[in-house]
């Protein structure tokens, strides 16, 4: 059972100490009135109902300690620790990032969470080299965050009223919470509350105990606290929603300054010596497990895997009924090391490239990593970046690591994850939102076959890699010509990106 934290807040400035509490029955079928809203309650085989009573005390608790906030006295002014997600925040001078290839800077307010800028290919590059380093054209897309003036009424009543609010318990990886807490702040917008608290939940596989305010930053003004369940919103809402969604993951959602700064010099450290291409290899032991795949390091490894599936076959995600060949065939398995390397060869990677890997260990440790390693030498993480006790706060702490990953890799010069999953769908869409860096997105099925055929010379297969991927590399990809299902804070445009005009986002 996971055992539940306090919730950490500073001063909350509030018209009164007394709340409308939504509890489950009622929040239940409330959301049930909006189209928009979908309820998914998580796996449990037998929960036991002392989770129940414990999870219900600390609302109750945290309740209290709500009301207990308005007795310190706000004369001190401190900074909230939270953000007003429902009115706009004061405008912010711009500032420039160089993108793409007409070299027309992405104007963005001060708020948005900005990556390093892009290296400029250098002359000494090969033509293939080059081509590889060279970002995307953004086609003139830039950000526009424009709020219908009915919203931006409705909002600035919600937010004077502060009579609701909304408790959320996010569960899993940090990426995962993201995308939680970014649905909370729309559900509660939606059902008027201007309130939110999120609690982290201790995650079976990631077992990491860190607060909310451990991680995570919403410093611009009001709270917000959503339930004990699962929620899914739908991907396609009204406008003014979805605008909400990219306003909350790429303005207002930030990691805490210690780590933010952390990240920052770590990027740094690799930004000042060149380009550097970021990876996310998914090769821990819970994503093969999870997935069903083989390790490609022989049956020793692949028997220790199967015998932890089998002993919980909750893990294994979607599609039980395919065998470990049917989904690698059918483009479902993560790309081992050596096949990335392969990849990122092929697209005109120089042997000489500074390779930074973000994830965790790696399932078989030096020998999982091994075909990367041998073709590009100058791989580091995190850990080889950090200096003597720069690391010391977040031993043990994946959600703190998983959040130096991002800021890292959010500030490369290209991008690639072996396997789909939420830190890649963030970073696309990040990466899309402050000038479409480049993102290699890996055409799976399409590379099984070719990988596994040694008849193919290498320069007809880097000739067919990149046909494959000329247009998987980050340019713009309209939401609305892909599945309905892709959310709107992976894919920006059109909602949340527009060709004409930059004051939209400055205003809002």
């Amino acid at each position: 059972m996971a055992r539940q934290r306090n919730i950490k807040s500073s001063i909350i400035k509030t018209p009164s100490p007394f709340f409308t509490f939504l509890p489950v029955s009622p929040f239940t079928s409330l959301l049930n009135k909006f189209p928009y809203l979908r309820i998914h309650r998580p796996y449990s085989s037998s929960r036991p109902r002392s989770y129940l009573f414990v999870f219900f005390l600390l609302i109750l608790l945290s309740l209290l300690g709500l009301s207990l906030l308005r007795l310190v006295s706000i004369s001190q002014n401190p900074s909230p620790s939270f953000l007003t997600l429902l009115s706009p925040p004061p405008s912010h001078p711009p500032f420039a990032s160089p993108s793409s290839k007409n070299h027309e800077p992405v104007v963005l307010s001060r708020s948005a969470t900005m990556p390093l800028p892009a290296h400029p290919v250098s002359g000494n590059a090969t033509a293939e080299e080059a081509e590889f380093w060279a970002q995307p054209d953004g086609e003139g897309y830039r950000p526009c965050l424009d709020f219908t003036i009915q919203y931006r009424k409705a909002s600035a009543k919600i937010s004077k009223e502060k009579q609701k609010f909304l408790v959320v318990v996010v569960l899993g990886g940090l990426n995962q919470q993201k995308i939680q807490i970014v649905d909370a702040v729309v559900i509660a917008r939606i059902l008027e509350a201007a309130l939110v608290v999120p609690v982290l939940a201790v995650d079976q596989i990631w077992q990491d105990e860190s607060e909310f305010s451990e991680i995570f930053d919403l410093n611009r003004g009001g709270v917000l606290i959503l339930a004990g369940m699962y929620s899914k919103l739908s991907k396609n809402l009204p406008l003014d929603l979805q605008k909400l969604r990219c306003k909350v993951a790429f303005h207002a959602l930030r990691f805490v300054s210690p780590i933010q700064e952390l990240g920052d010099k770590f990027a740094r450290r690799l930004w000042i010596k060149g380009p550097y291409i970021a990876l996310h290899l998914r090769l821990e032991k819970d994503v093969w497990v999870r997935s069903g795949c083989l390790t490609g390091l022989g049956p020793e490894h692949d028997d220790i895997i199967r015998k932890i599936r089998e002993s919980q076959p909750q893990l294994l995600t979607d599609r039980l009924n395919m065998t470990s060949t049917q989904r690698r065939l059918a483009g479902l398995c993560p790309l081992n090391a050596l096949q990335v390397a392969r990849l990122i060869k092929a697209l005109g990677a120089p042997r000489t490239a500074q390779v930074y890997r973000a994830g965790g260990e790696p399932f078989g440790g030096a020998q999982a990593l091994k075909g990367l390693v041998e073709e590009f030498p100058n791989v580091v993480t995190k850990e080889m970046l950090a200096r003597e006790g720069e690391l010391s706060s977040y031993i043990n702490r994946s959600s703190a690591m998983a959040a130096l990953d991002y800021i890292v890799s959010l500030s490369s010069d290209v991008f690639l994850p072996s396997h789909g999953g939420n830190m890649g769908s963030a970073m696309q869409g990040h990466r899309a939102y402050v000038g479409h860096r480049k993102f290699v997105k890996p055409n799976h099925r399409g590379m099984v076959g070719l990988l596994e055929d040694t008849s193919i010379s290498e320069a007809e297969f880097n000739s067919i890699m990149k046909k494959m991927h000329r247009r998987h590399q980050g340019q713009p990809v309209n939401r609305t010509n892909k599945r309905s299902s892709n959310d709107v804070t992976t894919y920006p445009v059109p909602e949340c990106m527009c060709r004409h005009g930059i004051r939209s986002l400055l205003r809002s």
